[in-house]
């Protein structure tokens, strides 16, 4: 079995069908390859990334999504974000390298990146995330990851990284301005406890969701039992993490 065939592998009590493309999708789809660069001897994989479940839902038997996808393509941005740092940042030490690799993989990174590049135009949705779904941050973050995913799967590890390397380059130009990113936690902790007298800050968890290898989490961080900012990420801390830059940003400590 071939790696695109093991990929594309139904799980089991899944029935999966490959989607029609049409001449507008097609042509969509190799219009956003060759915007990106890559140039993808199957245009069909690109179609599967873009392709969320929701959409998938409406079809019977289902077509394929991108959560398989966005699994692999998760592993090779991490890779290719360490390489990047290992082989430019040779002054920084493990535990600084493993805080700048998570500070440019997170969440918001990916949803900013995937914005840049209008990845939402480009989502196929069914109606229960039709109205708010093409924008939502974790949506872009998944779908960014699947497309990488897909760039691995049909061009193979090179383009992929050289891809990574490409996209992220102001993050990791940005990275070398203001060092490593902070840890929002943290630096919102030390300026709940300037104050007098200082607040109470807690995090709670607000919703998880997703198969157990890929589960999204929603957490919310509270000033004084009241929710000043919400996060969403793929563990509970990516999510707390994401809820304290929300609030550094209401209450003006973040730009």
């Amino acid at each position: 079995m071939t790696i695109d065939e093991k990929i594309f592998e139904e799980p089991e009590g899944e029935d999966w069908v490959e989607a029609n493309l049409s001449e507008k999708r097609r042509a969509a789809l190799e219009k956003f390859a060759e915007k990106i660069g890559v140039k993808f001897s199957h245009i069909k994989t690109l179609d599967v990334a873009l392709t969320h479940k929701s959409y998938a839902n409406e079809f019977e038997p289902r077509i394929k999504y991108n959560e398989r996808l966005e699994f692999l393509g998760d592993a090779v941005l991490g890779l290719a974000a360490a390489t990047y740092l290992f082989e430019h940042f040779t002054h920084l030490k493990e535990g600084e390298l493993t805080k700048t690799r998570s500070g440019i993989v997170r969440q918001s990174t990916l949803t900013r990146v995937a914005k840049k590049i209008n990845l939402g135009n480009l989502l196929l949705l069914g109606p229960s995330e039709f109205a708010l779904g093409r924008n939502r941050d974790s949506n872009l973050e998944d779908a960014l990851e699947a497309v990488i995913g897909a760039i691995y799967l049909d061009c193979g590890w090179e383009v992929a990284r050289d891809y990574v390397f490409r996209q992220f380059s102001p993050e990791f130009e940005r990275v070398k301005v203001t060092g490593i990113p902070k840890d929002y936690k943290s630096k919102l902790q030390e300026i709940i406890q300037k104050k007098n007298p200082s607040p109470k800050l807690t995090y709670a968890d607000l919703n998880s969701s997703g198969p157990d290898h890929m589960k999204t989490f929603e957490s919310a961080a509270l000033i004084d039992g009241k929710i000043f900012g919400r996060g969403i990420g793929h563990s509970k801390k990516a999510a707390e993490q994401e809820a304290a830059r929300a609030t550094l940003r209401r209450i003006g400590e973040l730009n």
